[in-house]
């Protein structure tokens, strides 16, 4: 029988998960060996004490860590996935947005021999900005990524065993799993499934988290920055030389004014201090995400691990992903 793991990053879903997690096994497991991995993204609510008994109720099925702090939810993606150990992985929210009678369907496309499945929604139940957001996430993908035109980058997703075993080797402490993934394979296969409204909550992705994650897309995963500031030192390099000309040449033609000293200045000080402190910022934050690399800043670290499944990868160790 094929073994599926289900990773699910949680965040206060104590009115969800319970319900999430049977329903999951409901359908699942009739047909597949069947893992369910929930990771604590340091959740405020009960939802460490309701998946601490969930997984007494279901050793053999669940497996449950629980981390020291809130470390966002593409780090916690990435703790489950060091921990799923079956043929094939699905990603899903905590939040019945994904519906769990879709799952099945994932697990069928991704046993055709893509190495991803995306899934695409004809309409999506999320707020005005949540969607703003996803819209220019896609944007900056197509052209940081370089992302087929037509994909959707959804939380909600199948993986084969190789590249998850490909994707856990990243130990950056700022990981990005769709650009982790687009660098590895084009093997990618979308399917349309229904996107159902929140059943309780809302969604943890503020403005501010938003604006961090193409942030983080922006520096960690292309050097289209340092290439935009270059074309601009060459276009200020340009102008300037243009600049001096136009001087050179009022001051040698008696019919024209002279540029006066404080427009000299000013005309070569404006563009040329803005320049450098912009070009100082940009390689500021390639510098600081080197730095953190090197200061092993860690991408995850595990408080507790609860799973009654004695062959796990790493049993007991691997608590921390470590650049």
């Amino acid at each position: 029988m094929t073994s599926l793991s289900v990773v699910i990053p949680v965040y206060n879903a104590e009115k969800t998960i319970a319900d999430l997690c049977r329903s999951l096994m409901t359908i699942l497991a009739g047909d597949y060996r069947l893992e369910i991995v929930l990771v604590n993204d340091c959740s405020n609510d009960r939802t460490d004490t309701i998946c601490k008994a969930l997984q007494a109720e279901y050793p053999q099925t669940i497996a449950y860590a629980r981390l020291s702090r809130n470390f966002g939810e593409h780090n916690a993606v990435m703790a489950g996935l060091n921990q799923a150990r079956g043929d094939f992985v699905v990603i899903m929210d905590d939040d019945f947005q994904n519906p769990p009678e879709e799952v099945s369907r994932l697990a069928v496309e991704i046993q055709k021999g893509f190495d991803v499945v995306y899934c695409q929604y004809p309409e999506k139940r999320d707020g005005f900005f949540r969607n703003l957001g996803s819209y220019l996430n896609g944007s900056m993908a197509r052209v940081i990524l370089d992302k087929p035109a037509n994909l959707y980058l959804s939380s909600f997703k199948a993986m084969n065993r190789f590249l998850v075993n490909e994707v856990i080797t990243y130990k950056n402490p700022r990981p990005y799993l769709d650009a982790i993934i687009l660098r590895i394979t084009r093997s990618i296969s979308t399917i349309e499934v229904r996107h159902d409204q929140r059943r309780a909550g809302r969604s943890g992705y503020t403005f501010k988290k938003l604006v961090a994650l193409w942030g983080d897309m922006l520096v960690s995963y292309s050097l289209i920055p340092l290439r935009v500031v270059a074309i601009l030192g060459i276009l200020l390099t340009l102008l300037g030389c243009y600049s001096m000309a136009e001087m050179l040449i009022q001051n040698l033609n008696p019919m024209l004014l002279d540029p006066s000293d404080l427009e000299e200045l000013t005309s070569v000080s404006l563009f040329f201090r803005g320049f450098q402190l912009f070009a100082t910022g940009i390689v500021g934050e390639y510098v600081g995400r080197i730095y953190l690399k090197l200061n092993q800043e860690p991408q995850y670290i595990i408080r507790e691990k609860f799973s009654g499944l004695t062959d796990r990868r790493a049993q007991g160790g691997d608590r921390r992903g470590a650049a």
